[in-house]
């Protein structure tokens, strides 16, 4: 029994696998008049015996957009910024590079009642520097309540940028204000000053005839140190 239940099987898988192999060598057949040719990578351009190949373009990882071959990606463009006149591009002035000349006192245009006394500073190098901005300024003299030392207020009112050629000389101007009948009497022996961006400092005597009035804790003194001015030419 078990044998005759089999033979349906058997005839069917007969079947299955005559068909197979007919697809088989339809395929084959076929296949065999069009061989496949192998993959071929693409060769280079020639041109005059020089390999050439197109230059991919580059891409903007922001946009998506091709970018001009005539520019690098990212290429910024050269500021272009201007110097403020009268900067030069030229280095500050060093106290080495500088003399100090004290001027006579004249009466200030500015406060009346009060004295200008000219610090002058001459360029002794060899080289043009800038000399801009307001000096440090002391005066030096007898014991005093507050000192032998009167430090200066500083009053920023110079030019903003100033180059001094070899030779050439800026000033400032210390507005002085003298004691009026009564008031204690202090005369400074000397001056010492600071350049602008300096730490060395130069010294010229002071006026023997020109007492100062003494105000170190004054809010506004009258006596105090102006910014530098480019002397006319």
């Amino acid at each position: 029994m078990s044998h005759r239940s089999n033979r349906p099987n058997i005839a069917r898988a007969a079947k299955v696998i005559a068909a197979c192999a007919g697809v088989l060598t339809v395929v084959a057949c076929g296949n065999a008049g069009t061989p496949s040719a192998a993959p071929q990578a693409s060769a280079p351009a020639v041109s005059g015996g020089v390999e050439t190949s197109a230059a991919p373009t580059a891409t903007s990882a922001a946009s998506g957009t091709p970018t001009p071959q005539n520019r690098e990606p990212g290429q910024a463009k050269t500021p272009t910024a201007g110097k403020p006149a009268g900067s030069g591009g030229n280095p500050r002035c060093a106290t080495t590079d500088l003399s100090l000349a004290l001027g006579a006192p004249k009466p200030s245009p500015n406060s009346p009642g009060q004295l200008d006394v000219p610090l002058t500073y001459k360029n002794t190098s060899p080289r043009t520097c800038a000399l801009y901005g307001v000096p440090g300024a002391d005066l030096n003299g007898p014991a005093d309540p507050n000192g032998p030392v009167f430090h200066l207020t500083r009053v920023d009112n110079g030019v903003k940028y100033n180059d001094v050629p070899a030779g050439s000389t800026a000033t400032a101007t210390i507005t002085v204000l003298k004691p009026a009948a009564g008031e204690a009497t202090w005369t400074p022996t000397r001056v010492t000053t600071i350049p602008p961006g300096q730490t060395q400092a130069l010294t010229a005597n002071w006026p023997s005839d020109l007492p100062v009035l003494r105000q170190d804790a004054a809010t506004h003194p009258g006596t105090y140190v102006n910014g530098i001015l480019a002397d006319p030419l």
